[in-house]
């Protein structure tokens, strides 16, 4: 579990000895120690770690199997990484959380998943039982305890664009094949941070922190009751340690907040907000425009010809009924604006 590393620091200058189980960089004590710590000021003897053992047990290859911590974070997390056959390696938080996690999985369409429990790695009392997360009834699991997963189910498709019905809203979401084109635009690139400025339902922001390792996004949303979607849909992809809900209205609301390496705005866009974004943000940051509205389109051609850029007008039609037979349904034109800064 993670610990309070207030006691090692009061010891700080004295030769100290921090006793803890396996690889102290492996979801560790180590990782927890140095945020404070000078690299002169340490030596580390690593021991073989819970998903080395729990790997040795299985006859897994560790180099084809995701490992995760969990005895510390939601079971979401999971949820971008399944997929039919993935294997994953997850430290649990105690005996109880296996059930919790066979419950999580059944909930989400896994429960045909083979889960193994291994408990008391590495000691004269370590076990392994394994059965399928639905109608998981395993009992008296012992801590320290880890799961195994053998994945059976239909995971997240990896491409953009995911199915409108995936994420909580009331109806204000950028729709799945817009969506998808403003990723395009967007590029996302590992470790970057988004601005999400009139967020809605936070789609975009998800898709854009699902689409590349470590990427973040921080959703500007001046109603307070759309914030609860986009925390739920943060919450319902693993992401809430990623994306994060600001209230408030744009260009005020963005005072103080750590610039980003791209600015998406689908709500909410003005003349004065531009102005705003080309003199705060640094050269070489993205920014993507999408508008509906005449006034929006007016804008974004403006902003075309005063900065550049790329112009786009996206005009889709979706087959309906019409009596009997089929017609085609037009959906409003989007006007896409996107330039480098």
């Amino acid at each position: 579990m993670p610990f309070s590393t207030a006691p090692v620091l009061a010891a700080r200058g004295r030769p100290t000895v921090v006793l803890a189980s396996g690889d102290p960089f492996w979801h560790g004590a180590g990782g927890s120690l140095l945020r404070d710590l000078e690299r002169a000021e340490w030596v580390s003897h690593p021991a073989p770690s819970c998903f080395a053992l729990a790997a040795n047990a299985l006859g897994w290859r560790m180099e084809e199997t995701l490992c995760l911590g969990l005895h510390a974070a939601p079971y979401a997390r999971l949820r971008p990484l399944l997929g039919d056959g993935v294997r994953l390696l997850c430290t649990l938080r105690d005996g109880a959380a296996a059930a919790e996690l066979a419950s999580y999985l059944s909930d989400i369409g896994f429960g045909a998943s083979l889960l193994h429990v291994l408990e008391r790695l590495g000691g004269p009392k370590q076990r392994l039982r394994s059965m399928r997360a639905e109608g998981f009834d395993l009992t008296g699991i012992d801590a320290p305890v880890l799961a195994a997963i053998e994945a059976v189910g239909r995971g997240l498709p990896q491409a953009s664009g995911l199915s409108d019905e995936l994420f909580a809203s009331d109806g204000q979401i950028t729709k799945r094949p817009i969506r998808a084109l403003t990723l395009s635009a967007l590029g996302p690139r590992a470790g970057a941070h988004l601005w999400d400025i009139g967020g809605g339902s936070g789609s975009i922001s998800v898709e854009w922190c699902l689409a590349a390792w470590g990427a973040t996004a921080t959703t500007f949303e001046p109603r307070a009751d759309r914030l609860a979607n986009i925390t739920e849909n943060a919450a319902r992809f693993g992401l809430d340690h990623r994306l994060h809900a600001v209230h408030g209205r744009a260009p005020e609301v963005l005072a103080g907040q750590d610039l980003p390496d791209c600015v998406f705005i689908g709500g909410g866009g003005t003349q004065a907000l531009l102005d705003h974004l080309w003199q705060i943000l640094p050269p070489g940051t993205r920014i993507v425009a999408n508008g509906v509205t005449l006034e929006t389109e007016t804008l974004l051609m403006q902003a075309h010809a005063q900065w550049g850029g790329h112009l786009l007008k996206v005009e889709l039609a979706e087959a309906g009924p019409l009596g009997r037979m089929r017609d085609w349904r037009r959906a409003r034109p989007v006007i896409q604006w996107s330039v480098t800064r």
